[in-house]
């Protein structure tokens, strides 16, 4: 009866973290795919109607990620102390990030916009990192192969391109025109981050020849990480045995 109950427990929760991975890749699919379509359409100097209307929009997908984003690392571990100290961090990057380009009304404003977009990125990157760190370690601790370490796999991949995105626009926050030309800090400067990280993802020449050395050094440390990751990520998956969801 306990190993029945053992197993029927692992089972659900099994489907639970297969679940939680489904939906942060969507939510990830969705904030990459409309971030490189719908941002060069948008002028973010001088927003107009449809340009306050894409702010909003992206706004509205970075605070659902967030909440997707802790409730995956639940289940990752049971302490309660880390689990609350994260979900207190992403409440106040959300809650500071609406209230500050917000942007229909002011409610919030900003004198120090350099180091306000500091403070958020500076405080989302470890927390990314710390997801990135669970989901990995959970990917290779597996023994069988299931529907959540194939969503794994792929949640982790598209969220290094995300993570170092955030990395290269903390970068051009810190050091203006480390992509080699001037972008507008916020959501212009993030979206271009975002699209130089997922090219050096792809192994695709970028727009931007004349990044500064970190920038482009870390460009080759993200596409090295990659393809290492992808590369044991496939032969940790195909060694596992089929297993029961």
């Amino acid at each position: 009866m306990n190993y029945r109950f053992f197993a029927t427990t692992l089972n659900h929760n099994e489907k639970e973290k297969s679940k939680d991975y489904r939906n942060v890749v969507i939510m990830q699919a969705v904030i990459i795919i409309a971030g490189l379509a719908l941002t060069p359409f948008a002028d973010f100097a001088n927003p107009q109607a449809k340009d306050k209307l894409i702010i909003t929009l992206f706004s509205g997908f970075g605070a659902v990620y967030s909440f997707l984003l802790w409730d995956l690392l639940k289940s990752f571990t049971r302490s309660r102390v880390l689990v609350r100290l994260v979900l207190a961090v992403l409440v106040f990057i959300t809650v500071l990030g609406l209230l500050g380009e917000f942007p229909y009304y002011k409610i919030l404003q900003i004198d120090n916009r350099r180091g306000y977009l500091l403070l958020i990125h500076g405080l989302l990157f470890p927390v990314e990192i710390l997801i990135i760190g669970y989901a990995i370690r959970d990917l290779f601790a597996g023994r069988q192969f299931t529907a959540s370490r194939l969503w794994g796999a792929a949640c982790v991949y598209l969220m290094i391109g995300i993570t170092f995105g955030s990395l290269y626009d903390l970068l051009n926050i810190l050091q203006p025109g480390a992509f080699g030309v001037e972008l507008h800090l916020g959501l212009a400067s993030y979206a271009e981050s975002i699209y130089y990280s997922f090219n050096i993802l792809g192994g695709l020449d970028t727009a931007y020849p004349n990044t500064s050395r970190l920038v482009r050094n870390l460009g080759v440390i993200e596409a090295v990480w990659a393809n290492l990751y992808a590369i044991l990520i496939i032969g940790k998956l195909l060694s596992l045995p089929p297993g029961k969801e």
